[in-house]
């Protein structure tokens, strides 16, 4: 029966939130629901603790009981519309249709009636006509600044009567009819007033956001907004123009040709770094900016969202898109608005007539307008940051060439790893001679390097290598060049696979083996190959018998052998949790990787990723056997134990019987 009914309220929510006509109504359906069992007309509310401020709730925020990260009690209050009876339980009446000037006086804004008898307008919204008025809480008048409301109610016929009328408009207009991005004249000199209606529910006028919606009148409808709103009369462009705290931003905006776009009709949002956050940057990158025309419009529009977002509409943090192309997170911290995560916003709301204003005190630099340089030491990447630097290759990252960094993550170095010769040449091959972007790599795609090599591409189901080496972050695309993050310190290769064995005294008996049976040729071929190549220390743990009938039967030895090799070249990171290869002689090798070490049919390799021209080599420390369905070492066709000797090609393998 609980099922049942959690059942039920699941699809009347889902039914009336579809059913709803725009993103406030939405909220305020789901906020009904929530408060239904309450009584009738019962809307659940969500307060932000130690505050005044109020929100009709989403299923989002009902879960986290958070706004702008900070807590939130629920209170239950009447809907819109409706009031309390003595002794009924909910709030079962509407509330008496009278005309708006009363209508103000039970909707919590008294003050907003009281200027407006003072201003002599009572006579007017107690009259005949259809108005609607956004009518300032009695909060909105007290948080205004004392120079202000002195200067209104010194004038109550001019000044106070103008700014009540700006807040009004002179015909109906319901939260059904507040569009985003629509403007209607208002009652002073028919100055727009300009409504934005986000995806979360939040309307605002002037960005004043609108907290008691559709009060209805007799002769109009009343929607109370959290602050006293101006006439807008200037663009954009206008405040950087007209303020000195924005002078840098002025010439740069001018240096880049956008005094025109910010002058044009729009919905913008501008995040105007003030001088002093010009002032942060070092001198040498900011003269780089500013005279690089590129470099500089990329700076500019990454601080300019396609959107206008009023303070008052975030909740939440939220990913938007900038002109630049990509994206800010755009959130709160109480009643700090945020930029990815910092409060750095200084001076909230300045509208205009175009999109809104909000001052910074730090530059936005994106990664498009950085060198690679500067993409390294803003990364989590400070040890391979500072050993290019080094190594004396700091001039190619910080010029103009069109290259592509290599950087391995800070886990990938030993401690304490000191410079030295070879470690130079190491990491002139993790710079690429082009700018390249993963989204254009492809499978065995040869890419050049400025130490002269060249390094292969590997592309597996859940990974992008290049040589040994896997992507383990998003590209970083800069002005000139692009840097991809790596979990390894890159292996150049270094000649063919029987090179690298010979070059490696842990292989010794291995290369021996090799030549007795007859493969040679095979490790030098062109490949690629995959080689589990068994250490001396994997010979040695056979039985002498075994080891010397092995490798005195070359046929036999050739098959053991060619159960350690696969046709195609598997690094490390290609090794997902089940992997499988196809042996050059037998039926599979079942891979996978557990605590950062491969297993092949359950042997640990104990040296990954040893690369060579034609393949790879992974060092393992046994002899690897096939595995049975059951997992159990196999039998041959006689029912002999399998040893560790392999089964001859044509015996046939089957799991042992159960005892």
């Amino acid at each position: 029966m609980q099922h049942l009914t959690l059942f039920t309220l699941a699809i009347t929510l889902i039914a009336t939130i579809c059913l709803a006509k725009s993103p406030y109504q939405s909220v305020l359906q789901h906020s009904r629901i929530r408060g239904r069992q309450h009584g009738p007309n019962v809307c659940a509310m969500q307060k932000i603790q130690g505050t005044d401020k109020k929100y009709f709730t989403n299923c989002k925020q009902w879960y986290h009981r958070k706004i702008c990260g900070k807590p939130t009690v629920i209170s239950y209050e009447c809907c819109p519309g409706y009031e309390k009876l003595s002794g009924e339980k909910g709030c079962p009446a509407a509330l008496p249709l009278v005309n708006i000037y009363n209508t103000l006086g039970v909707v919590g804004a008294a003050t907003t009636k009281m200027y407006s008898e003072r201003a002599q307008l009572r006579e007017e919204i107690e009259g005949p006509g259809s108005f609607t008025f956004f009518a300032p809480s009695n909060q909105a008048w007290a948080a205004l600044p004392t120079e202000i409301l002195d200067a209104l109610v010194s004038n109550v016929n001019i000044e106070l009567l103008n700014a009540l009328h700006y807040h009004m408009v002179n015909r109906r207009l319901t939260s059904e009819d507040l569009k985003h991005g629509s403007a209607f004249p208002s009652m002073y000199q028919d100055f727009n007033v300009h409504i934005h209606h986000y995806p979360n529910g939040i309307v605002t006028v002037n960005c004043a956001r609108l907290v008691k919606t559709d009060q209805h009148a007799t002769n109009g409808i009343v929607h109370v907004v959290d602050r006293v709103i101006t006439a807008v009369t200037n663009n954009v462009h206008t405040f950087i123009d007209t303020d000195d705290d924005l002078e840098t931003l002025r010439t740069a905006v001018a240096a880049a040709g956008l005094t025109q776009m910010l002058e044009s009709d729009g919905h913008y949002t501008v995040f105007a770094p003030t001088n002093e956050a010009f002032e942060k940057i070092p001198p040498e990158m900011l003269k780089r900016i500013l005279g690089d025309p590129v470099a500089l419009r990329d700076l500019l529009n990454y601080h300019i969202l396609k959107n206008m977002q009023c303070a008052e509409s975030i909740t939440s943090g939220t990913p938007l898109e900038t002109l630049q192309g990509t994206v800010l997170e755009v959130g709160c911290d109480g009643s700090d608005m945020t930029l990815n995560g910092k409060a750095i916003i200084q001076k909230k709301d300045q509208l205009g007539t175009n999109g809104v204003v909000h001052y910074i005190n730090e530059l936005l630099i994106p990664d498009s307008a950085k060198t690679l340089l500067e993409l390294a030491q803003g990364s989590a990447v400070t040890t391979a940051t500072k050993l290019f630097v080094d190594a004396g290759l700091g001039s190619h990252l910080s010029g103009s060439e069109a290259l592509t960094i290599l950087t391995p993550q800070n886990e990938a170095f030993k401690e304490g790893v000191t410079m030295t010769g070879e470690l130079k040449k190491l990491l002139k091959n993790h710079i690429l001679k082009e700018q390249l972007s993963s989204g254009v790599l492809y499978h065995r795609q040869e890419l050049e390097t400025l130490g002269g090599i060249k390094l292969r591409v590997l592309v597996y189901r859940n990974s992008l290598c290049i040589e040994n080496s896997c992507i383990a972050a998003h590209d970083k695309t800069g002005r000139f060049g692009s840097m991809f993050t790596v979990d390894k310190v890159l292996t150049p290769p270094m000649g063919t696979i029987m090179d690298v064995l010979k070059a490696d005294d842990q292989f010794s008996l291995l290369v021996g083996a090799i030549q007795t049976a007859g493969l040679t040729e095979l490790m030098n071929q062109a490949g690629p190959h995959t080689v589990f190549a068994p250490t001396n220390d994997a010979f040695s743990a056979l039985p002498k018998a075994d080891l010397n009938k092995l490798m005195g039967n070359p046929q036999e030895l050739a098959s053991v052998l060619k159960y350690h090799m696969a046709k195609e070249i598997l690094v490390s990171g290609g090794v997902g949790s089940h992997t499988r290869l196809k042996p050059l002689q037998g039926d599979k090798l079942e891979l996978n990787m557990r605590n950062q070490t491969v297993y092949i049919n359950k042997v640990p390799v104990v040296e990954a990723d040893l690369m060579a021209t034609n393949g790879v080599v992974h060092a393992v420390g046994a002899i690897i056997k096939p595995l049975c369905k059951s997992n159990r070492p196999c039998e041959d066709a006689g029912g002999n134990r399998y040893k560790g000797i392999y089964i001859h090609s044509k015996t046939k393998a089957t799991a042992p019987k159960p005892p």
